[in-house]
C-alpha cells in the first residue's frame, strides 16, 4: 500500500512539472504578438507538447529527450523564440537515468541544428545564430547535465550504503547463529552425553548380572540417544553456513530406516516422475516426515508406520499414516511439533491436514506447491 502512494505521488509531481513547463513555454510565446496563422496555431502545439512529454521522463527518458528536442526544433522554424527549458528538464531525467552518451549526442545535434531551425523563419544567418544561441545556453545545458549525474551518483552510493547495512546485518545474525550453537554445545551435549552413557552402563550391568532392565531406565537410554541426535541437527542447523547441502528428500530414507531401528514397522513409498523442487518445499518435505516419525515413535504406540511422496506436475504431496491409539480427544491440543509443520506449509502457499484416521491411527497430509515457493 505504502509503495502504491509512492508511486501514486511520484507521478503526480512529474505531471505538475511537466504542466508547469509546458504553461512556462506557452505564456512566453504568447507573450510576443503574432498572427492567428495556421503555422503559428502548430507552434504552440509544439510549445505545449514539448512541456507535456516530460511527464513520461521517468519511464522512458530517451524517448523523451529525443522528443523534447524534435519539438524545440519545431517551434524555432515556425518562428518562435523561446528557450528550449522542456528539452533541458528531459536532459536531467536523461543523465540522472544513466544514459550519459545518448544525452551528449542529442546536445550536440540540438546545438548544431537550432541555427538551421532558426533560419527558416529568419532571413538573416546572423539574427538566426543569435536566436538559437539564446534559446538554449550552452552553460544552462551543461548545469542541466551535471544536475542530473550528481543525483544519479547520489543514489547510486545511497543504493550501495544499503546493500552494505544488509550485509552487516547479515554478517552479525550469523555470528549470533554461532554464538547460540557454541552456547547450547557446552551447556547441553555434555550433560546429555553423561545420562546417556550412564544409561548404557547400567543396561549393561543389569544384563551382566542376568538381570531384566528396568523399562524406565531403557526409556532414559533411548531418551538420550535421541536426544543427542535431535541437539547434533540442531547444533549443524546453527552453524550451517550455507555451503552444506541442507536435509531434503533424498535424506528421507534414512529417517524412515532410522524409525525401523526403533522397532516401528515404516516403509517409504516415492511415486510420480522424479524431479528437482525448490530449495524450501525440499526442506520442508524432509521436516514434515521427520516431525511425523518422530510423533508417532514417541507417542503413537504404533507398530507400523507408512511414508508417501507423490511428485505431481504443480505440487508434492507427503502423506504419514500410523496404526496407533491416537483419538480425537486425545489430540484436539496442537503441539509444538504439528504448529511448527503448519508454520513452514503455510509460508509456502500450502496445506497440511493432521488428524486422527476413521479406522485407527493418525495421518499427516501435506500439499507444497512447487511453482510459487521457485
Amino acid at each position: 500500500m505504502t509503495s502504491g502512494r509512492f508511486a501514486v505521488g511520484t507521478a503526480a509531481r512529474d505531471w505538475a512539472v511537466a504542466v508547469g513547463v509546458a504553461a512556462a513555454q506557452l505564456v512566453t510565446g504568447l507573450s510576443a504578438e503574432r498572427s492567428a496563422g495556421a503555422v503559428d496555431l502548430l507552434g504552440y502545439l509544439l510549445l505545449v507538447a514539448g512541456g507535456l512529454a516530460l511527464a513520461a521522463g521517468r519511464k522512458a527518458p530517451v524517448a523523451v529527450l529525443v522528443g523534447t528536442g524534435l519539438c524545440a526544433l519545431g517551434y524555432q522554424a515556425t518562428g518562435f523564440d523561446v528557450p528550449v527549458v522542456a528539452f533541458l528538464f528531459a536532459v536531467y531525467a536523461a543523465m540522472r537515468a544513466g544514459h550519459r552518451t545518448a544525452t551528449v549526442a542529442a546536445s550536440v545535434v540540438l546545438l548544431a541544428a537550432l541555427p538551421l531551425a532558426a533560419l527558416v523563419s529568419l532571413r538573416d544567418g546572423g539574427e538566426a545564430y543569435a536566436q538559437a544561441r539564446g534559446a538554449l545556453e550552452i552553460a544552462w545545458l551543461i548545469a542541466a547535465g551535471a544536475a542530473g549525474e550528481a543525483l544519479r551518483q547520489a543514489e547510486r552510493r545511497a543504493d550501495e550504503a544499503e546493500r552494505t547495512r544488509e550485509e552487516a546485518a547479515r554478517r552479525r545474525a550469523d555470528e549470533e547463529r554461532l554464538h547460540i550453537a557454541r552456547e547450547l554445545h557446552d551447556s547441553l551435549t555434555h550433560q546429555i552425553s553423561v545420562i546417556k552413557v550412564q544409561a548404557e552402563v547400567a543396561v549393561h550391568l543389569a544384563r551382566r548380572r542376568g538381570e531384566e532392565a528396568p523399562e524406565a531406565l531403557l526409556a532414559i537410554r533411548e531418551a538420550g540417544r535421541e536426544a543427542s541426535r535431535d541437539l547434533r541437527a540442531t547444533l549443524e542447523a546453527l552453524r550451517d553456513d550455507g555451503k552444506a547441502p541442507p536435509l531434503g528428500i533424498d535424506h528421507v530414507p534414512e529417517l524412515v530406516e532410522r524409525a525401523r531401528t526403533s522397532g516401528l514397522a515404516a516403509t517409504l513409498t516415492i511415486d510420480g516422475p522424479r524431479r528437482g523442487v525448490p530449495a524450501p518445499v525440499d526442506r520442508t518435505a524432509y521436516r514434515i516426515v521427520q516431525e511425523s516419525l518422530t510423533n508417532v515413535v514417541r507417542h503413537a504406540a504404533a507398530a507400523s508406520a507408512s511414508v508417501r511422496i507423490h511428485y505431481r506436475p504443480d505440487a508434492l504431496t507427503i502423506r504419514v499414516d500410523d496404526d496407533g491409539t491416537a483419538t480425537p480427544a486425545a489430540t484436539a491440543g496442537a503441539g509444538v511439533g504439528l504448529t511448527g509443520m503448519r508454520e513452514r506449509v503455510a509460508a509456502l502457499g500450502g496445506c497440511l491436514v493432521a488428524e486422527p484416521r476413521a479406522g485407527g491411527g493418525f495421518t499427516v497430509q501435506a500439499e507444497l506447491p512447487v511453482e510459487r515457493a521457485s
